[in-house]
């Protein structure tokens, strides 16, 4: 998916994010769980959109490389860059076709970036990738959206968002499988005294926790951490467990030494 609409109102939309917050809590952990010999310096940021949590990431001291293949969100992201001066590096590539010039120290996927690929055989895809490139001892960190928010919190719900200029209708439809929900984002952009509508069509699936810790082991992975994606950003190293309400697992899961 392009994202083309999507892109141009995602920085509006996510400003609740709080991307530097979630960049000091996969520090904390790459200093926690990282075992390759460079101390984990070369770190691929997959789905980066605009690029936002690259910025924080590479701020911390990490040689980033953005990946993403929606041309309109790596426009926004080197837009970013050309402000900033960090030396990002950002590739077109779509994640399930990854193909690195060498092996990666840390991998990051985040806010349920991998919910968004067709099936678990697409996630599969993206897990050996990962794999293949990951330095022997390098990290994974990835999170992904759990059933309970697909059926609980998403499932048919509407919500909008009226900001400064732009109006959002974000309407939900939980599926039959009762794992995946098809989003519709209609946007109302004012332009003078008239408001333009586009719209963006996004699909999400969720899948049981062991399914993806299966997935982790056929890539070759080994899986060290599950937490909380989403709560205790205020205190980075102060992790919190899984729960049956949680809404997003953040997973940590590390290349075998040789």
């Amino acid at each position: 998916m392009d994202y083309m609409n999507f892109a141009a109102y995602y920085d509006t939309l996510t400003k609740n994010v709080e991307y530097e917050k979630r960049a000091e809590r996969l520090h904390f952990l790459i200093r926690q769980y990282i075992r390759t010999e460079t101390d984990g310096t070369l770190l691929t940021d997959l789905a980066c959109g605009s690029g936002s949590l690259s910025e924080a990431l590479a701020r911390l001291g990490y040689d980033v490389i953005g990946v993403d293949n929606s041309p309109a969100m790596l426009s926004a992201a080197m837009d970013k860059k050309m402000r900033s001066g960090l030396p990002i590096q950002y590739l077109c590539q779509d994640m399930r076709e990854l193909d690195m010039f060498g092996t990666i120290d840390v991998t990051v996927c985040t806010l349920d970036s991998l919910n968004h690929l067709p099936g678990i055989a697409d996630v599969q895809q993206v897990f050996d990738k990962v794999s293949l490139f990951a330095q022997p001892g390098g990290l994974f960190l990835f999170d992904m959206n759990t059933l309970y928010k697909h059926r609980e919190i998403l499932a048919d719900k509407v919500f909008l968002y009226d900001l400064d200029d732009v109006f959002c209708a974000w309407e939900n439809r939980l599926l039959e499988d009762g794992a995946t929900v098809e989003e519709q984002l209609t946007f109302f952009e004012r332009e003078g005294e008239s408001y333009f509508r586009t719209d963006e069509f996004i699909t999400e699936t969720a899948y049981p926790t062991e399914v993806i810790r299966d997935a982790v082991r056929r890539s070759g992975l080994e899986l060290v951490a599950e937490f909380d994606a989403d709560k205790g950003l205020d205190t980075p190293e102060e992790l919190s467990p899984v729960t049956e309400t949680t809404q997003r697992i953040l997973f940590a899961a590390r290349k075998p030494l040789i």
